[in-house]
């Protein structure tokens, strides 16, 4: 179930607010700009389906958010528990960085957590199939995709290296949880 914990930017071990109710994540992230929504797809997909179907299966959405925010480039990452650089892949975006475009994220299957550090709080998103988040340019945040990573997602970009992140030297994400079994779940 995806899930929302806000907490002060000093406070790692205590949310101020917990929530897995759907409306109150999107009303929330949308007071800090970020966008979240939920899609179903059009027709079954599962993991080890070709980019091809999975993005077929969720045309109407990739068309209405393609047309809205001009993006230009459209795929599909698929990483699995299994992965040999799993480790690698992992820490590659542990700590606080932020991208030069937008950063547009739909869950096919799977999850992840999304950290986002808005001052003067802190969001932990935990986001699952079905799960759009659309987190603005600029804007502070680490994913963590947890130590045995599952996931399938549709990625948006307006340019080739809008996923490059920028990393801002501070170590306020060793201080907030993991996606780890028992604390993120």
């Amino acid at each position: 179930m995806s899930r929302l914990r806000i907490f002060a930017e000093d406070e790692p071990g205590t949310p101020t607010l917990s929530t897995s109710d759907q409306a109150q994540i999107a009303r929330e992230l949308a007071k800090i700009g970020v966008g979240f929504e939920q899609w179903q797809a059009a027709q079954p997909v599962k993991p080890g389906d070709t980019p091809e179907a999975i993005m077929a299966a969720y045309r109407a959405d990739i068309e209405r958010i393609t047309a809205e925010r001009g993006f230009k480039t459209v795929d599909v990452v698929s990483i699995a528990p299994d992965n040999p650089q799993r480790e690698a892949m992992r820490g590659k975006f542990l700590d606080e960085h932020y991208h030069k475009e937008d950063e547009v994220r739909f869950f096919v299957a799977g999850s992840g957590l999304f950290t986002l550090h808005v001052e003067p709080n802190v969001y932990e998103i935990k986001c699952e199939q079905g799960d759009l988040i659309s987190v603005p340019d600029s804007t502070l945040h680490w994913f963590d995709m947890g130590p045995e990573p599952s996931f399938v997602a549709i990625r948006f970009f307006t340019e080739p290296d809008g996923w490059v992140g920028y990393f801002t030297g501070s170590d306020l994400a060793q201080q907030f949880p993991r996606y780890e079994k028992g604390q993120a779940g």
